[in-house]
């Protein structure tokens, strides 16, 4: 099952379809923070949430999700910038790096 069918058949929220919606539609490159996924879903405020939903639900596209600075996930920091440099994205010292 991939994250474009995940939500619906999942019996999620609606909150937790809202988000799943948002990171379903994550193109490769394209990189969000935890805030910008909350508010996207309707949900201002709620990135912690969002953190949370990503923790606990597989096949979503965790990697392209970072913190408001730009750090990368603490203790998952190699593969995520492997995940990312793939798709084109520069990162050093553990965050994205703009330009």
């Amino acid at each position: 099952m991939t994250a474009s069918t995940l939500g619906a058949d999942e019996g999620f929220t609606p909150f937790e379809a809202s988000v799943a919606a948002v990171l379903g539609a994550l193109q490769p490159g394209e990189v969000v923070t935890y805030g910008e996924v909350a508010v996207e879903a309707g949900h201002p405020g709620a990135h912690r949430a969002v953190g949370r939903f990503l923790g606990a639900h597989e096949g979503y596209p965790w990697w392209r999700v970072v913190t408001s600075t730009g750090r990368l996930v603490p203790g998952h920091e190699v593969e995520q910038a492997d995940r990312l440099a793939a798709e084109g994205v520069v990162t050093g010292d553990g965050r994205v790096r703009s330009g």
